[in-house]
């Protein structure tokens, strides 16, 4: 099962207090490097676990199956899957030995996001005014084809915008800062997506995802 599809998610990570059901705790998904690609339920990461298709990871390091994961000695800060034989340690994150792929980062395009990548500074001229002041400026002006792209967008302030008109950057006598281009966000931003991580054996991978 080299190409199996991760389960989909996140479940909610903002409420994990006591008495949370402990089936729809998140349970982090690495890929067979160790990237961190989905945040599962406990409930699915459990299938996961016994049928063979992932390992539970524990603090050290070390990989266990259903069988021995099930033996692993638990901690105070644990939690536990009621079975027949008892309880179950819930395992925090999870390991896709057969897994490859990674998430596909996309970020949307919004004036927001735009005015994030640039650092809320005018492009042209360096300046940072007021939140109000800025305008989103076209490269190559929409009236001579350009688009609406990451690449052709970029953060101004009034007086550049004014100046630069319909014109080009070079034809203006307009300088960029940066070359615009699509901004690059982490595996691990993407998957919390403003979330802050609800255990602390997710950070080691999300600080490299």
């Amino acid at each position: 099962m080299a190409n199996a599809t991760p389960p989909s998610g996140p479940p909610s990570a903002t409420h994990l207090a006591r008495g949370t059901d402990v089936l729809e705790l998140p349970v982090l998904l690495l890929n067979r490097l160790y990237v961190p690609v989905r945040v599962a339920s406990v409930r699915r990461a459990m299938v996961l676990l016994y049928c063979g298709h992932a390992m539970a990871l524990d603090t050290s390091g070390e990989l266990y199956d259903f069988f021995a994961w099930s033996k692993s000695p638990a901690s105070a800060a644990d939690d536990f899957v009621p079975t027949v034989q008892g309880k179950l340690r819930v395992p925090r994150v999870m390991h896709l030995p057969r897994y490859d792929r990674t998430p596909r980062l996309t970020l949307r395009l919004s004036r927001q996001n735009l005015f994030l990548r640039d650092k809320y500074q005018c492009q042209y001229c360096g300046k940072r005014p007021q939140l109000g002041d800025l305008n989103l400026d076209h490269v190559l002006p929409r009236a001579r084809g350009g688009r609406d792209s990451w690449e052709n967008l970029v953060t101004s302030c009034r007086p550049c915008n004014v100046r630069k008109g319909k014109r080009t950057p070079r034809e203006a006598g307009m300088t960029l800062l940066h070359t615009p281009q699509v901004p690059m966000l982490s595996h691990s931003a993407l998957l919390l997506q403003g979330l802050k991580p609800p255990f602390v054996e997710w950070e080691p991978f999300l600080a490299t995802g």
